[in-house]
């Protein structure tokens, strides 16, 4: 029995303290979940995954309680180095701005894990602010796009005249032009919020129809 409680596994089982380990995944768990209540606040795509943002609690935690294990022995912490050096992660990230949600849970798990909990808190508070402050303010300016198919450049005038008074800034990304019409792609910022002059659009003479969709800004062509 005195053997086994003088074991090596049983001095490094105890090589942390219980109580810095509560507080370590506690607070790792609140981090965690600030950070999936701003990813939850600021998501701007079309279909929100509530698994990739608990995942991002998890994340902080599993992330906080290694680096409390290879913290308190020198060999664990390089098999654990040697174990995750062969770990390949498969799933792609639909928007590259989850990757910044990725590392800010890794880094608050690693921050809170060596003991620097103020620093993980600070940095949080920081990081909620900017993501929640550009982030929305990136999305009051959302561009849009407006596709028109109409007969001729006469028709063409018009319609550009509309759009341009009717928003805040209009630019012309595209124009395909056939024997039996033309279509234009127009990228428009809104005026307030107003996209009631689309329905104009259709009413001139000439025009067959007319959409408008937004889109994150990046045109390619």
């Amino acid at each position: 029995m005195d053997s086994f409680l003088n074991s090596s596994f049983i001095k490094n089982a105890t090589a942390v303290s219980g109580f810095d380990m509560f507080v370590g995944i506690i607070v790792s768990f609140i981090i965690g979940f600030f950070i999936f209540t701003v990813y939850k606040k600021t998501f701007s795509g079309v279909m929100f995954s509530s698994n990739f943002g608990l995942s991002l609690v998890g994340m902080a935690m599993i992330t906080c309680a290694v680096i409390l294990a290879v913290s308190s022995n020198v060999v664990l912490s390089l098999g654990m180095l040697g174990t995750l050096s062969i770990v390949r992660f498969r799933t792609a990230l639909k928007d590259p701005f989850d990757i910044v949600f990725l590392f800010w849970a890794i880094t608050s798990g690693i921050i809170v894990g060596a003991g620097m909990i103020p620093l993980a808190v600070v940095t949080s508070l920081l990081m909620g602010i900017v993501m929640t402050v550009f982030v929305n303010r990136k999305s009051r300016t959302t561009p849009y796009i407006i596709v028109v198919n109409c007969e001729n450049s006469d028709i063409e005038d018009s319609v550009l005249n509309l759009i341009e008074s009717k928003s805040a800034k209009s630019t012309v990304k595209g124009k395909t032009v056939s024997r039996t019409g033309m279509e234009l792609t127009v990228e428009v910022q809104l005026k307030d919020g107003y996209s009631k002059f689309v329905n104009d659009i259709i009413n001139i003479e000439g025009v067959v129809n007319a959409v408008m969709v937004s889109y994150n800004g990046e045109y390619m062509g």
